[in-house]
């Protein structure tokens, strides 16, 4: 997974679905780890309607899972992958999620500063299932449709 070809979200919900028993943890940095703690405050979908600098529409929807960690730990509580779901399944019956929307994870704490990050590997080591975030990056998208950043199709400038 990189953040050009981001994961939908059926797919990060079916890898839940395939370790219900495992404790879910989010890794945001070099052995930097989401506490314990920390509960999923929020589900949201937001579609996104944009215009890049060559004039051409794009639009896409996301899917982000907020991440909250309290200011004091509650050290008994270790969030399992069963009790996401349940978090999931009651959203989803008020929201549909659109399956194929991009997931993203939002996480902050004081020592970093909030962000959306693309769940990138995952990994399963005793009854731990880890999900390693990847930060986004700025692109231009005339990029990715082999143009040259900063023209057009028709080779006209477009970023000025």
């Amino acid at each position: 997974m990189n953040s050009l070809n981001p994961m939908n979200w059926q797919a990060f919900k079916n890898r839940l679905l395939e370790n219900p028993d495992r404790v879910l943890q989010f890794q945001y940095g070099e052995n930097l780890f989401v506490d314990t703690s920390y509960h999923i405050t929020e589900i949201k979908q937001a579609p996104i309607v944009s215009v890049d600098c060559g004039g051409v529409m794009n639009s896409w929807t996301e899917v982000i899972v907020q991440l909250w960690e309290p200011p004091v730990g509650e050290t008994e509580r270790a969030m399992k992958v069963s009790k996401a779901l349940s978090i999931i399944n009651l959203v989803e019956k008020s929201l549909r999620l659109n399956p194929n929307a991009t997931v993203k994870i939002e996480f902050g704490n004081s020592k970093f500063d909030t962000r959306q990050m693309y769940p990138g590997e995952f990994h399963t080591e005793g009854d731990s299932f880890t999900v390693n975030l990847v930060p986004d990056f700025t692109q231009c998208k005339a990029l990715t449709r082999n143009e040259s950043c900063g023209t057009t199709a028709s080779g006209a400038s477009c970023c000025k």
